[in-house]
């Protein structure tokens, strides 16, 4: 996964500032569209300001998925060139090099992760501003009497999961946190001294430190609040290094203690034969198509897999017992940006299930959005004109291929792409390469409600990360695979289309 940047609030009114615009060398500025500023001292001072580690107004609720695209443009407001850059130095040190007269734009759609780690693509300034002034408004999942609920009575963790479900290793301890910002967690054997405390910023964060002995200093992160009540405190991290996602969850009753529900009925449910996705609505959308290939086996030691004719998948599982439920948490691993096994990385809770259903849910922390997921024993059948995956995950297996066309937003870069030969692997893994480079990426097949798409993800690998999109399949045959794509920006299309060599 891509490296998750939390900005500061200064850092939100330049990207306020800049929007979409068409990727059109030389194209004269327009007076009336002011979504390309001028980069002049102030902005500078500005930005400058967004480096300095004392500045506290933050807004915690959104992270901004690297890399990112500008356009840059000279004092007559013609595009003189784009510049991608794939972290907040890199952005602030791009921005510091401009010079006075000279503009900027963003290119949009982007990739946001909400507080609860929800991805959400924005198309435009407007979208941008709007989300994170309501994520900022609500609080994310901070209720405001959070550290009354903290301080109040005793805890027990009933969940953490760091890879792989660790839980057992705070079995016995309840956990203690006073008003001084000490804590303690005491066993009948052992006594733990810790401290706590919440960021400054408008969605606090909860730090917490219980030393350096394991295992409570797997504990010793700052942690992202999802869900406060005066029953239970669910945590997530997202680590700034492999994007890996820990969960840690409280309660006041040790596991088994909750008003849940009958974990072995459900988990021997689960365990018991093949399902496959029958539903995935996220936050509206209805994104079922992504796995209709997959075929989903939870195995008894809480590994999962999710195997295509060409793919498979691998992930770990847990069933907890929280007082509102049953949960079902599911961690995948994730290839690339727009993978779409990371909607279904989340603590679902589950509404029903019998031998035929499993019925979950997740309530979003961050924008209160509702997600839907539905497992059932037979494949999902209505994926409209999706088309044959096999066939044509076959067809890009077999040889080497070459770009016949590219055409971005209008403009013909085939000639970026001279020389180089790609080879689909079975796996997921695709390469290029010329006389002088190799360039390695993933690649798949998925069926959606629209036909067919090729996901392709060559990270930050110029000139290949132009590529990294969902791109929708127009027609293909053994030698020549056709494909477009439109901008949910500026509604541009673009059009790829690979030839058998």
């Amino acid at each position: 996964m891509n490296k998750l940047i939390k900005l500061t609030f200064s850092a939100f009114l330049l990207i306020f500032l800049v929007s979409s615009c068409t990727k059109e060398d030389s194209q004269p500025f327009d007076d009336s569209n002011t979504d390309i500023v001028a980069i002049n001292s102030e902005l500078g001072d500005l930005l400058l300001r967004t480096s300095d580690n004392n500045n506290t107004s933050s807004i915690d609720c959104i992270d901004f998925v690297y890399p990112l695209t500008f356009f840059i443009y000279n004092s007559d407001q013609q595009q003189t060139g784009t510049q991608t850059v794939n972290n907040d130095g890199e952005l602030l040190a791009l921005l510091l090099s401009l010079e006075n007269g000279t503009y900027m734009a963003l290119q949009f759609p982007i990739n946001v992760i909400l507080q609860d780690g929800t991805i959400v693509q924005v198309n435009s300034n407007t979208e941008l501003v709007t989300l994170i002034s309501g994520c900022s408004s609500n609080g994310g999942g901070f209720p405001s009497d959070f550290e009354s609920i903290l301080t109040s009575g005793a805890w027990f963790v009933t969940y953490y999961f760091d890879d792989v479900d660790e839980t057992s290793d705070f079995e016995g301890y309840e956990f203690t946190f006073a008003t001084d910002n000490t804590a303690q967690a005491v066993s009948s054997s052992n006594s733990v001294d810790g401290t706590w405390s919440l960021t400054n910023s408008n969605t606090p964060d909860l730090n917490l430190f219980f030393g350096t002995n394991n295992p409570f200093d797997e504990l010793d992160e700052d942690w992202d609040i999802i869900e406060a009540t005066q029953d239970i405190i669910k945590l997530k991290h997202i680590s700034g290094g492999d994007g890996s996602v820990d969960f840690l969850t409280y309660e006041r009753n040790p596991n088994g203690g909750g008003g849940g529900g009958n974990t072995t009925e459900f988990t021997d449910n689960l365990t018991n034969s093949v399902w496959y996705v029958n539903l995935l609505e996220d936050d509206g959308n209805n994104e079922t198509c992504d796995y209709v290939a997959y075929e989903f086996k939870f195995n008894a030691n809480e590994t999962v897999t999710a195997t295509s004719t060409n793919n498979t998948v691998n992930g770990t599982w847990t069933v907890t017992n929280s007082s509102s439920g049953i949960d079902l948490v599911l961690n995948f691993e994730i290839t690339g940006s727009n993978d779409p096994f990371d909607d279904l990385n989340d603590d679902w809770d589950v509404t029903s299930f019998d031998a035929q259903n499993v019925k979950l849910i997740d309530v979003s922390g961050g924008n209160g959005g509702t997600d839907y997921l539905n497992f059932g024993r037979n494949p999902y059948a209505d994926c409209n004109g999706g088309g044959n995956t096999s066939e044509l995950i076959n067809i890009l297996n077999d040889g080497q291929w070459y770009v016949q066309s590219y055409i971005d937003d209008g403009n013909d870069e085939t000639n970026d792409y001279i020389g180089y030969l790609l080879t689909f692997n079975t796996g997921g893994s695709v390469i290029a390469e010329n006389s002088n480079n190799t360039i390695t990426g993933t690649w798949s097949v998925v069926n959606s409600s629209n036909g067919l798409d090729v996901i392709l993800d060559f990270g930050t690998a110029i000139p290949f990360n132009e590529f990294n999109d969902d791109w929708d399949v127009d027609t293909y045959t053994n030698t020549r695979v056709e494909l477009f794509d439109i901008s949910g920006g500026n509604g541009g299309t673009d059009y790829l289309t690979f030839e058998k060599l």
